[in-house]
């Protein structure tokens, strides 16, 4: 019914196309009772998905082995139909089942559990009549191929990122792709088509299978940069090649509160008249914050130390920054107001900025300062190491008021990470800190000055020299961090590469810095600890390796020392140390004679393990040559003309290779042409050698005994040489009554002649090589005249002159290598006839002596007459059997 399924058998050896019989129970014979065969048997096939209808699954009985015929006969059906109909039919005499469905689709059959390799179709398969009941459990496991290629659900994916997310986070691709097929044809892996250098990609495999995409972060973000990457995500099935599909990955960077508010400047100082009027304008402050959103909202206030005279005097639009006088100014008001704003950002510590306003008044009696140094004071300079901590303290400054009318207010003048803050719950108390890390290479000294200002204006001034004292806190930094070397291969021994160098920011000696190499130095590079000059005590080679790539230390004298690293990249430049070198010194190839002129004979291969233009090889024919020549740069060596092997059947040549070094080097191999034989000669026909000889044939000839012979030759080799010999056309009184050796040629009488054979007998010989791809043949008219003599040479001539109407007879000529075991047996049975076949073919040379003769003699007068008839005879039968004959042969007289 139809074509037998391809049937796979899941074992380590992967033998495919075999049925799997899990488990059967065999029929002893019908004569059983019924419920010895009431349990079920379990058959397992496996059928390869795509299959079409009418592919044989299996056989019931031949795969039971229910190797009897019981009467009434086997019955088989399907215990459920629907399903089962739809992709397989059961035969119900038979017991054969086959496919339904026009083409086995394992998706359609397994929709509930795509991407799964197991796919199983289960029957029932009921056997009667009911003495031979039997219920088999047949499954067909669907063997998954490769027809579906991934697919994600939507053509763009979008991913949201924080800015801050650390290196190493991994977020879900939330839209994996999807594929049909099961096992390694699903999707096996993904991968982005660009990462950007902070991206990648991981797969996270579940219990089920199901293989989930993560994107990786593998460096900082910053949406400030950049807000958005787009990429393309590729899955890839497990095929070779695989399937793929894509989507449009757009990974977008969220902004988080990494930015807070910032002001442009610190201190503001504003004079303001005495008679100002309410809700002017005195100032604005405003800072800026980059984020985005409500990331960037800024809203202003007073500070806790805004004393709240102030506060009451002037008013802060909390959003603007406006600072507006909202109170009359009369003289019991303060002459000068210190107003420290915070801007406040999510999340944020607040930005300060000092806004001083001065109020014109009449002048009181400046304020006195009194310093009380906690830190080490001499002469004034106060002495700070810069590793203190934070908030460190300095000194107090007590305010006096000297009239005591007013209140002092007191601030800090000056750069520097320092604060005067006051210190409560005591009144006109104020204490000096740092409010940052110092850093002696930043700055060394510091000039502050702490400020007491009276309502009226006037004020005093203490001015403060920090000296900041140095702390080992800085390692060595190298010129480089990278340092970048070359030298040429075969350098001198102890060779000078580079001086390494590196600084110290600290002080003192502390910034004496020594030299050492890293513990992946080879040991054949030495560091000179003082002055960092480094050196190699061997001679390198490039060809050994080219590049090196090692660590070296700086290190201070300080206690605990400190220290950095450099990485140093040496590349060896090259040399013309090396010669070309041929991959053999003896190439031989084996051409097919007429190769067409400029064909590729061969790649003559050549390296030189140099580089650049030392490694640069040029190849050339030494021992000169007008029919080969050689591709430089290729090393293809090619014929400017087609080669005969006949007129020469190999060439030897010499190839030079030299390189373009300075000075050039150069070495040589052979090169040995062998031309390979091929059938482009036809057979080449001897003797006989014209179509209009003859041969006296007596009547009394004995049967078996030879006549004549046709002898060739061919030009090829080989098989192309080998000759059979066939009679492909025939006529005579009795034309079978001669047959020809299709090894030897030689022509012999098989039936006794008679009266009635008497006559010209005709016989077209076939002679044909064994040649490939095709044989070539040529043909010769071999002319046996039976009689007792030649009376009329004329009439025989002119029955030769006669287009003879044979029928060709073509037939393959057959070439015995060696005579079968009958013949041998024959031949030693009658040794007799070997002897009468010497003493016939004496006789045949006597006659064809004699015949040379006459027709010797005939020769002279005919000359000129039989000159156009010494050709191939041409044949008026039923083929013009001209056109057979390839290259026309000449033969004459046998």
């Amino acid at each position: 019914m139809g074509q037998q399924a391809n049937l796979t058998r899941t074992s380590l050896s992967n033998v495919q196309h075999i049925l799997f019989l899990c488990l059967t129970v065999p029929f002893t014979g019908p004569t059983v009772s019924s419920a010895s065969y009431s349990t079920a048997t379990e058959l397992l096939y496996m059928l390869h998905e795509g299959s079409p209808k009418g592919i044989l699954i299996g056989n019931i009985v031949h795969d039971l082995q229910l190797g009897f015929f019981p009467d009434p006969p086997l019955s088989f059906s399907l215990a459920s139909k629907g399903l089962s109909e739809k992709y397989v039919t059961l035969d119900n005499s038979t017991g054969e089942l086959y496919t339904s469905a026009e083409e086995l689709d394992r998706e359609a059959l397994c929709p509930q559990n795509p991407g799964v390799q197991d796919c199983v179709l289960l029957l029932d398969i009921i056997i009667l009549p009911q003495e031979y009941f039997r219920l088999i459990k047949v499954k067909i496991a669907v063997i998954d191929v490769n027809d579906n290629a991934p697919i994600f659900p939507v053509s763009e994916i979008y991913i949201t990122v924080p800015e801050n997310a650390p290196v190493n986070t991994r977020l879900v691709i939330e839209h994996p792709a999807y594929d049909p097929d099961g096992g390694l044809n699903g999707v096996q892996t993904y991968r982005l088509v660009d990462y950007y250098g902070v991206f990648t990609l991981d797969v996270e495999e579940n219990e089920s299978g199901e293989r989930t995409p993560y994107l990786i972060i593998m460096g900082p973000l910053d949406r400030e940069v950049k807000a958005e990457y787009k990429t393309i995500i590729i899955a890839e099935d497990g095929d070779n090649p695989p399937l793929i599909g894509s989507a449009t990955l757009s990974i977008l960077i969220s902004d988080v509160n990494d930015n807070c508010p910032q002001f442009t400047e610190s201190l503001i100082n504003v004079t303001l008249p005495g008679n100002s009027s309410i809700g002017m304008k005195v100032t604005t402050v405003q800072a800026v914050d980059i984020d985005l959103g409500n990331n960037a909202l800024i809203t202003y206030a007073f500070s806790e130390r805004v004393p709240l005279s102030s506060k009451e005097l002037f008013d802060l639009d909390k959003s603007t920054g406006i600072i507006k006088l909202s109170k009359k100014i009369d003289g019991t008001i303060l002459q000068q107001h210190k107003l420290t704003i915070l801007a406040n950002g999510p999340g944020c510590i607040p930005a300060l900025i000092t806004v001083i306003i001065s109020i014109i008044k009449f002048t009181l009696r400046p304020p006195e300062v009194v310093p009380r140094y906690i830190a080490n004071e001499e002469n004034g300079i106060v002495y700070l190491k810069e590793l203190e901590p934070i908030h460190s303290p300095i000194a107090f400054f007590t305010i006096k008021d000297p009239d005591g009318k007013y209140k002092v207010t007191c601030y800090l003048e000056g750069d520097g990470p320092f604060r005067l803050t006051a210190y409560k719950p005591y009144t006109n108390e104020y204490l000096l800190e740092t409010t940052n890390t110092l850093d002696y290479e930043v700055k060394q000294v510091y000039h502050i000055a702490v400020v007491a200002l009276s309502l009226d204006g006037s004020q005093t001034k203490k001015s403060i020299q920090v000296q900041i004292l140095d702390e080992n806190d800085n390692s060595p930094v190298f010129t480089q961090s990278t340092v970048e070397v070359t030298i040429e291969e075969n350098n001198p021994v102890n060779a000078f590469l580079v001086k390494l160098h590196a600084s110290d920011a600290d002080s003192g000696d502390r910034d004496q810095i020594s030299y050492f190499l890293g513990a992946d130095a080879p040991s054949y590079f030495s560091l000179d600890k003082l002055t960092g000059i480094l050196t190699v005590s061997t001679v390198l080679d490039r060809e050994e390796k080219e590049k090196y790539r090692f660590t070296v230390k700086a290190r201070d004298s300080g206690q605990p020392p400190r220290e950095s690293v450099a990485t140093v990249h040496i590349t060896v430049l090259d040399k013309n140390d090396n010669s070309p070198r041929f991959i053999s010194k003896d190439f031989s190839f084996f051409v097919p004679e007429n190769f067409p002129g400029f064909g590729e004979i061969g790649v003559i291969s050549v390296t030189d393990a140099d580089s650049g233009q030392n490694g640069w090889v040029a190849l050339s024919i030494v021992n000169g040559s007008d029919i080969f020549v050689i591709d430089t740069g290729k090393g293809l060596l090619r014929a400017k003309v087609s080669l005969d092997r006949e007129q020469q059947s190999s060439y030897t040549l010499w190839v030079e290779a030299s390189d373009g070094g300075d000075p050039t080097l150069s070495s040589t191999a052979k090169i040995t042409i062998l031309l390979l034989d091929v059938n482009d000669n036809p057979p080449l026909v001897l003797f006989p050698q014209s179509n209009m000889s003859y041969l006296l044939v007596l009547p009394s000839t004995l049967p078996g005994s030879p006549v004549t012979e046709v002898y060739a030759v061919d030009k090829d080799t080989g098989m192309n040489a080998v000759i059979a010999y066939s009679i492909i056309g025939r006529r005579g009184p009795r034309p079978e009554s001669f047959r020809i050796d299709p090894q030897t040629g030689n022509i012999t009488l098989e039936e006794e002649l008679v009266r009635n054979d008497y006559g010209l007998y005709r016989l077209l010989v076939k002679v044909t090589d064994h040649g490939y791809p095709e044989p070539l043949f040529s043909t010769v008219m071999v002319n046996l005249f039976v009689n007792d003599t030649v009376s009329n040479e004329s009439y025989i001539e002119s029955l030769l002159r006669k287009d003879p109407d044979i029928n060709i007879e073509e037939k393959e000529p057959q070439i015995a290598i060696e005579p079968t075991q009958k013949k041998m047996e024959a031949d030693s049975c009658v040794p007799t006839l070997v002897t009468l076949s010497i003493f016939c073919f004496g006789a045949v040379i006597l006659v064809t002596l004699m015949a040379m003769y006459i027709c010797l003699r005939k020769g002279k007068k005919d000359h000129r007459k039989n000159e156009n008839l010494e050709v191939q005879i041409p044949l008026n039968g039923k083929l013009e059997f001209h056109l057979l004959d390839k290259k026309p042969i000449e033969i004459s007289n046998i």
